[in-house]
């Protein structure tokens, strides 16, 4: 089991790697677009954070213990993320607001993982 927790764990990152490098490679053009890292890093993101809370919730250990308010808010910002991303991936550009939202946004909800 620490195995499945371990890879989830690594593709969660990776989703946070696609979704953080996607925004960057935004910041110098004029107009920013959803690019499909901001896209499939967010999934990647939802998806395994989901089956991370699964796994934890289904195993009776204290190595394991979930704590649902840091979980709900970490999922409502990543739901927030995502529905942006989904929004405007077929837009010709994001408002300038928009795209540092979905930046800040991946950033708050980093913050609350590492620091909560």
């Amino acid at each position: 089991m620490d195995f499945v927790h371990h890879l989830l764990t690594f593709l969660h990152l990776i989703g946070f790697a696609a979704l953080f490098g996607g925004f960057f490679t935004q910041l110098k053009t004029k107009t920013p677009v959803v690019n499909a890292a901001m896209l499939h890093g967010a999934l990647t993101q939802l998806l395994t954070g989901v089956l991370l809370v699964g796994l934890a919730s289904g195993i009776k250990d204290d190595d394991f213990t979930v704590n649902n308010a840091k979980v709900g808010v970490k999922l409502i910002v990543v739901l927030v993320i995502t529905g942006l991303l989904f929004a405007y991936r077929k837009k010709p550009a994001l408002t300038r607001g928009t795209f540092f939202a979905i930046g800040g946004l991946t950033v708050v909800n980093t913050a609350v993982a590492v620091f909560w």
